[in-house]
């Protein structure tokens, strides 16, 4: 069985739990502790995927670019895109204007790698009644664009749809 390595990018503005959710992937945790990510932390996950079309299994390493979030990083970021298949871009249910941004975040990201696929993440889902996640979820659906695979509500603190989104995206990379 071989394994192959894709690079991912997950990114968003400063504070929507881009970091927590990639600790609740990788390592199946959740801290409350507040950490800012300074340029980029790169994490790593082996994942065992089964190929549709025949029954042989494919390791994939997905190789996770956390890239900080702060505006003043913006420009830089784009270099951190390249050679990037997929990216996660999260938006913060609580916090509308990082939602406003995402369109933003998935055509600069695209602008890079008009190829690769995105999945976004609606996170922090756990601090918002469940009455209101469907409405947000349909008004940020992006469903229109063929990169975007999917708009997923998240929750980093609950585990609530994060093994969802990074496998939704390993398996379009394979």
């Amino acid at each position: 069985m071989s394994t192959i390595s894709k690079k991912i990018c997950l990114f968003g503005d400063f504070g929507v739990g881009k970091t927590s959710l990639i600790r609740q992937f990788v390592e199946s945790q959740f801290s409350d502790e507040y950490l800012s990510t300074v340029g980029v932390k790169i994490s790593r996950k082996l994942l065992n995927l089964s190929k549709n079309d025949q029954n042989n299994e494919q390791n994939l390493q997905l190789l996770i670019w956390d890239i900080e979030g702060s505006n003043k990083f913006k420009a830089v970021a784009k270099n951190y895109f390249q050679g990037s298949k997929g990216a996660v871009i999260v938006g913060d249910v609580t916090q509308p204007e990082t939602l406003n941004h995402l369109r933003e975040h998935i055509q600069a990201f695209l602008a890079v790698n008009p190829q690769s696929y995105i999945v976004v993440a609606l996170n922090k889902s756990d601090m918002i009644a469940p009455e209101y996640l469907e409405n947000i979820r349909k008004i940020y659906q992006f469903s229109n664009q063929t990169n975007i695979l999917e708009t997923y509500i998240t929750s980093a603190k609950t585990g609530n749809n994060v093994n969802e989104i990074f496998q939704t995206l390993a398996t379009h990379l394979i």
